[in-house]
């Protein structure tokens, strides 16, 4: 029996506020899509963090790609471990992460501390989006018009 997980709706997406425009996002759950886990945190009214555990990568083996309304988070380890283990616990394997980006939104800094990946974005809308407010005249507005 095949489930659908709706987790993908409300973890990879940044910048959103309409629910309906998730819907596309919708995927069949894969047991693969949770490497590496990570944390999306709403710091302020438009501005957002990633947090991404990446225990045991380089700063030089993860890439960061910010275009148009895509974030891209590749990790790849250049040096394979020929280490025998009896238990290997932390995961050293290649990833690919991506997150949909609302339009407007940009990422602004990004860090990596202590086995976490830190990114951060912000949603900046241009004058012409932002709410303005409309002074209202008295009088005949058609008539002061035509004057």
């Amino acid at each position: 029996m095949t489930t659908l997980d709706l987790a993908p709706l409300f973890r990879s997406s940044i910048g959103f506020d309409r629910l309906p425009s998730l819907f596309d996002s919708i995927r069949l759950t894969d047991k693969h899509t949770n490497y590496p886990p990570y944390n999306i945190e709403l710091v302020e009214e438009n501005k957002y963090v990633i947090s991404m555990a990446v225990a045991g990568f380089r700063k030089d083996e993860i890439d960061i790609v910010s275009e148009q309304n895509s974030l891209v988070i590749k990790g790849q380890k250049t040096e394979k471990s020929e280490k025998s283990y009896l238990h290997q616990g932390i995961a050293e394997r290649d990833f690919e992460r991506r997150f949909r980006l609302a339009d407007h939104v940009r990422v602004t800094n990004a860090g990596l501390e202590n086995g976490i990946l830190t990114i951060e974005l912000v949603r900046e809308l241009p004058e012409a989006m932002k709410p303005r407010k409309i002074d209202i005249q008295t009088g005949n507005l058609l008539e002061s018009g035509n004057e």
